[in-house]
């Protein structure tokens, strides 16, 4: 990815793995990801806003809450208005990447899939992004890997708490 490799002779010298260190790396990180996105967005004629919806939606049965998502539930996730919600849903299913489907012991439940066409979209555009990190992967053996783990998924814990 670009930008990364430059940033290594920017890191202090004194405290590699300080504070300063981490925040230079996971802003350079977070700017690539989203110039990634924001590449995907317009590739789509979507907004970033969407292309934000298209992820939790895709992580949905992973967060607290489980299962598939809802409009309530994005809306609540992304802090948007219901009438956002609306408008980024109708944008994403006209666009052909999601799909709205009442629940069958529920009709008033409504939940949100991502189709076929639209998981390859983002397949085919995030590549590069799923290729730089098994090459990242690779540098590291099975037990570094776990700390590295550890540490997102404790960072992640933590900006939710902080953010919620």
């Amino acid at each position: 990815m670009p930008g990364a490799d430059h940033l290594s002779h920017e890191l202090p010298d004194d405290d590699p793995i300080g504070l300063q260190s981490f925040a230079v790396l996971l802003r350079a990180m977070n700017a690539d990801f989203n110039r990634i996105a924001q590449e995907f967005a317009q590739a789509q004629g979507l907004h970033l806003t969407d292309v934000q919806a298209l992820i939790a939606v895709l992580d949905a049965d992973r967060d607290e809450a489980g299962g598939p998502m809802t409009p309530g539930r994005l809306g609540a996730r992304m802090n948007l208005t219901s009438g956002a919600v609306t408008a980024c849903l109708d944008r994403l299913e006209k666009a052909g990447h999601l799909r709205r489907v009442r629940a069958a012991d529920d009709r008033r439940v409504v939940h949100l899939h991502y189709t076929p066409a639209g998981r390859a979209a983002a397949r085919e555009s995030f590549r590069p992004l799923a290729q730089a990190t098994e090459a990242a992967r690779a540098q590291f053996d099975a037990d570094e890997l776990h700390v590295v783990v550890r540490f997102m998924a404790e960072m992640n814990r933590q900006l939710a708490r902080r953010c919620s």
